[in-house]
């Protein structure tokens, strides 16, 4: 029997405005915030050379990460929720 895929994140959630723009307009699936996140951190040239797993945010991702000018990529998922609804 295939896997059955996670009902949760495949759910459209409505972003706020600091999200949606950063990712663009809502509402959509967490999976695809976050491609679109990574699609935007990587056309503004925004992970940190020397350690990929950081992300340097510009003002708009600031918005985003609560005012940090740095976040890893782990915590980068648990802010960006906050922001979901």
């Amino acid at each position: 029997m295939p896997a059955k895929a996670n009902s949760a994140f495949m759910k459209p959630m409505k972003l706020t405005a600091e999200l949606e723009a950063v990712v663009g307009k809502g509402p959509m699936p967490r999976s695809e915030v976050v491609k679109a996140l990574w699609v935007y951190i990587k056309k503004h040239n925004l992970q940190d050379p020397k350690a990929k797993r950081n992300i340097l945010a510009d003002e708009k991702l600031k918005a985003v990460f609560g005012g940090k000018a740095m976040v890893n990529m782990f915590e980068m998922t648990k802010l960006v929720s906050k922001h979901l609804s």
